[in-house]
């Protein structure tokens, strides 16, 4: 007798998960920080000020993705935590910040896209006592909490190198109740296949499940081919988690001090067959793709 497969209810997925991800892959949105770019964000200026300055701008992106045919789309938050914004002289703004970039999204997608609220690192380094773990855990806490009160339906912690600050973001994300994407950078090693501080895909697997992700994946880094093998990784230590991929359009080149991405949608969205058979449940873009990459994946996936 052929075994059973294990019940959806004993790996916990989150039940809003499951249910979005029941019809097959879910589309995602692509890079915002390049396309805020394209709309006139200055080298060195904080993208998440925007929010509040800007919001037109913002909501510009949002809709562009929605209008492109994702399914799911992120918010202008990424980093909007206490710690990057008090770079920026801004502490005091991350409630604002976040619950307008939240709303922004919410009145983008129109009901017709679900909004998972972005929450990229701090930029600081525990191993360097740049941070503190309760400092972590408080500014992750408090952005999460204003993500939730924004009117977030999900938060993804992405971008992450340090599993030890993905743990800290993951359970500060966790008390909102909201299903909890996280995310690694998987750009270092022989085969890119590790991230900055030498975590492997079962490594890094193993400890977001444990730490209570409802979506495990990768993100950012590198180009959507070296994500084939990096995503069956991740899915065969996924303990029954869906996967998360969100690749870069390559490798950028730097042109009168921006990154340009020189990969066409066409080109990055026939890749993602291969990614899809890698286990992906969910696919998007990151750095360099657009809403032309969002609508090229579409008509892929749909026909349409």
């Amino acid at each position: 007798m052929p075994a059973q497969a294990q019940p959806i209810e004993a790996i916990n997925v989150h039940p809003f998960i499951e249910k979005i991800t029941a019809a097959g892959p879910v589309l995602s949105d692509g890079a915002w920080g390049t396309q805020l770019q394209s709309r006139g964000l200055a080298p060195g200026e904080v993208p998440d000020l925007w929010n509040l300055i800007r919001p037109e701008t913002v909501a510009e992106v949002a809709k562009a993705y929605v209008d492109a045919g994702a399914q799911i789309i992120l918010t202008n938050t990424f980093g909007a935590n206490r710690v990057r914004l008090g770079e920026a002289g801004a502490a005091d703004k991350v409630k604002a910040v976040n619950e307008a970039g939240a709303r922004i999204s919410r009145e983008a997608a129109g009901g017709n896209a679900f909004v998972f609220a972005s929450m990229g690192p701090s930029g600081k380094l525990l191993i360097n006592e740049d941070v503190t773990e309760e400092e972590l855990l408080d500014a992750f806490t408090e952005q999460a909490q204003a993500l939730a009160d924004g009117g977030a339906q999900g938060l993804v912690v992405e971008t992450m190198q340090d599993l030890d600050e993905a743990r800290i973001a993951i359970a500060a994300a966790k008390v909102t109740g909201l299903p909890v994407v996280a995310c690694m950078v998987f750009d270092s090693g022989k085969d890119k296949d590790r991230t900055m501080f030498g975590t492997t895909p079962e490594q890094a697997a193993a400890a977001l499940v444990e730490a209570g992700a409802d979506v495990i994946g990768a993100n950012c880094g590198q180009g959507i081919a070296g994500f084939v093998k990096v995503c069956a990784r991740l899915k065969a230590a996924a303990d029954g988690r869906p996967v998360w991929i969100k690749a870069n359009a390559g490798l950028p080149e730097m042109r009168e001090g921006r990154a340009t991405y020189a990969m066409s949608a066409a080109e990055f969205a026939d890749h993602v067959p291969a990614v899809l058979s890698a286990g992906a449940d969910f696919i998007g873009g990151c750095c360099g793709t657009t809403p032309e990459f969002i609508r090229e994946l579409h008509r892929r996936l749909h026909g349409k």
